[in-house]
C-alpha cells in the first residue's frame, strides 16, 4: 500500500502577485517613469539657470555698454550751447573775437571727439528720408523739389549712444513732393506719428 503524499502540488505563480503585491515587472516600468520624470525636471532646471546666466549676462553687458547714458545726455547741452554760438556769431569778426572763436570751435571738436570715442555719434539726417525712429518731426513745409518726407532741416541734432538712440533730430521735413519710395510708409502713417520701422537697427530704449 502506498502511502499518500501530502506535499502540495507546486505552483509557479507569484507569491507577491497572489498577495496583491505589484510584480517585479511593474515595479520597474514604475522605477523607469519616475526617472524619466526626474531626468525632464533635471533637463528644465538646468535650462532655467543657463537662461537666467544669459539674462544676467546680457544684463550685465547692457549696464557697462550704456553706463554714461545719463551723463551723455546731460553733455548734449554743452555741444548745442557750442554750436549755438558759433552759429551766431557775425559775419564779420573783429579782431579781438578771432582766437576766443577759433578756441569754441576748437573746444566743440574736441567735445565731439571724445562722443566718437565713447560710442556717440552725431545724426546727420538733412536730405534723408524722415525716420520715426531717429527723428522728431517739428513742421512740414512745402517743397516740390524734393521728395515728400525728405528731411530739409535739422534744428537740433539727434545723437544715437552705440546701437541705441540717445536724443532724436528734431527736424523740418517736406512735403508736396512726390513720395520716394523709402517715405511711402511714412506718409501713409500719417503727420509723422505712426512706425516705419528701423533700417538702421537703433534701439530706442536709451
Amino acid at each position: 500500500m502506498t502511502a499518500q503524499d501530502d506535499t502540495p502540488p507546486y505552483d509557479n505563480a507569484d507569491p507577491a502577485a497572489a498577495d496583491g503585491a505589484p510584480d517585479g515587472f511593474a515595479v520597474i516600468e514604475k522605477l523607469q517613469a519616475e526617472l524619466a520624470e526626474a531626468k525632464d525636471r533635471a533637463l528644465r532646471a538646468v535650462a532655467e539657470v543657463e537662461n537666467y546666466r544669459r539674462r544676467a549676462d546680457k544684463e550685465r553687458e547692457d549696464t557697462a555698454k550704456y553706463a554714461i547714458t545719463g551723463f551723455a545726455r546731460e553733455m548734449l547741452t554743452v555741444a548745442d550751447n557750442l554750436r549755438r554760438a558759433l552759429e551766431s556769431q557775425p559775419a564779420e569778426l573783429p579782431d579781438s573775437l578771432k582766437a576766443f572763436v577759433s578756441g569754441v570751435e576748437l573746444t566743440e571738436r574736441e567735445l565731439l571727439a571724445i562722443f566718437e570715442r565713447n560710442g556717440i555719434a552725431k545724426l546727420a539726417p538733412e536730405g534723408q528720408p524722415f525716420n520715426h525712429d531717429l527723428h522728431q518731426a517739428i513742421f512740414e513745409v512745402e517743397d516740390a523739389n524734393k521728395p515728400a518726407g525728405t528731411v530739409v532741416q535739422v534744428l537740433q541734432s539727434g545723437y544715437t549712444l552705440k546701437d541705441r538712440l540717445l536724443r532724436p533730430a528734431m527736424v523740418g521735413v517736406s512735403k508736396g513732393g512726390v513720395a520716394a519710395a523709402g517715405n511711402a510708409a511714412a506718409q501713409g502713417a500719417g503727420a509723422y506719428g505712426g512706425s516705419a520701422g528701423d533700417p538702421h537697427n537703433i534701439d530706442t530704449k536709451a
